[in-house]
């Protein structure tokens, strides 16, 4: 098991999934006091390993067409189109 690729992976996924929608909604679901914590913490642990599962395999497929190197290109020239999109509208 290559550690230091799962701590690369570990560290850019945690500090992308810090304060995004993802956790502002399941904090929402916390907040009443009416449900099961433990059902939310599952249930939003199941979405992040099933999003994330098919964020490996739709990887795994689509470096098999296109050279992953070209791949990271369009992924941050997306972020930069987004990101100026963001802040055009704010």
């Amino acid at each position: 098991m290559h550690y230091k690729l799962m701590m690369t992976v570990f560290t850019s996924v945690f500090l992308a999934e810090l304060g995004d929608k993802t956790q502002i909604a399941t904090l929402l679901f916390a907040c009443d006091n009416n449900t099961g914590k433990k059902e939310i913490f599952f249930g939003a642990c199941l979405a992040l390993i099933l999003s994330s599962a098919i964020g490996v395999f739709a990887g795994s497929l689509i470096s098999e067409t296109i050279n992953p190197k070209y791949i990271s290109y369009i992924s941050g020239i997306l972020f930069i189109i987004i990101g100026c999109f963001v802040l055009y509208r704010a």
